[in-house]
């Protein structure tokens, strides 16, 4: 039992051993951690790319190169920057990345991080200078701020990709202008700002007289459209009143011409008239009670 103790107690003073030569990158051992990634070497050339945890290497022949797996951040020196109307700028950025590759990271940077942060801070300093230039000053200060960052980003990523790096994000750390132009900058705006109100108010005014023209226009085509309606509508009654009226006197002629006399003394006859008239008129027919045609009750012979 004693020997099986000691043993075990070897085995794992070996085996701890080994886990220190592997941190320390002697050994066969190799230790990756979760924020590395690691190159296993032979005589120079890639063998193949270790993943978090162990591994085994020939010692002596093959070597390993660490590599980090953690986003980094590279900031920029401020440059100035002219937009698309002429004015211009002092900007400053920082880079969000990480060797996405750690092959193609070795084979295009063969001095690591030095070289790797000049190629990040040149690429994205061009694309920054690119996509400005292509904004007005109000769009990079307000209006467009997180869409210019959104092309950024892009552009920068797709130029690095090939070389192993993945770039997350570009973000304008400050965006100012140059000192000493700051009221000739304002006086500017300001001007634009007033030429812009005058051609808005201009159009707006010009708008407002083609929908009143327009509005005018349909105004008269709906009335004429109305009246047309109304004259139609007036003709069929007329016609219809007249259909009836006809109906009406061929069915009772003799009421029908009672009903039209009395019509005619309520229209002709008012308060205070005189009518000079015989009394055998036929006007007064219906005032004796005589059937038109026919002698009156009282009357002679």
């Amino acid at each position: 039992m004693r020997r099986i103790a000691v043993l075990v107690v070897v085995l794992l003073a070996l085996f701890a051993g080994l886990l220190a030569a592997g941190n320390l990158g002697l050994g066969p051992l190799v230790v990756t951690r979760e924020d590395e990634q690691k190159l296993i070497l032979l005589l120079g050339e890639v063998r193949r790319v270790t993943h978090p945890g162990l591994s085994l290497r020939v010692p002596l022949l093959e070597t390993a190169q660490t590599y980090d797996r953690r986003w980094l951040y590279l900031s920029t020196e401020a440059l100035p920057i002219q937009t698309k109307d002429g004015e211009q700028l002092t900007v400053d950025n920082y880079v969000i990345w990480r060797i996405d590759d750690a092959v193609a990271f070795r084979r295009s940077f063969p001095r690591g991080m030095q070289d790797a942060g000049e190629r990040i801070d040149r690429t994205v300093r061009d694309d920054v200078r690119e996509v400005i230039g292509r904004h007005t000053l109000t769009d990079v200060l307000k209006d467009a701020r997180v869409a210019i960052m959104s092309d950024i980003t892009t552009q920068s990523r797709a130029a690095l990709t090939d070389e192993g790096i993945d770039i997350a994000d570009v973000r304008i750390n400050r965006t100012e202008l140059p000192e000493g132009t700051e009221e000739s900058v304002y006086a500017r705006m300001k001007t634009e700002r007033e030429r812009l109100a005058k051609k808005n108010r201009a159009e707006g005014r010009e708008r407002a007289r083609a929908i009143r023209a327009e509005a005018d226009r349909e105004a008269r085509v709906i009335v004429a459209n109305a009246q047309r309606d109304a004259e139609i509508a007036r003709g069929v009654g007329d016609a219809e009143a007249a259909r009836i009226y006809a109906e009406s006197y061929a069915s009772d002629a003799e009421f029908y011409a009672f009903h039209r006399s009395l019509q005619a003394y309520r229209e002709t006859i008012g308060e205070g008239t005189t009518l000079v008239l015989s009394p055998k008129a036929e006007f007064f027919q219906y005032f004796e009670g005589m059937t038109p045609g026919r002698p009156s009750a009282g009357s002679a012979d």
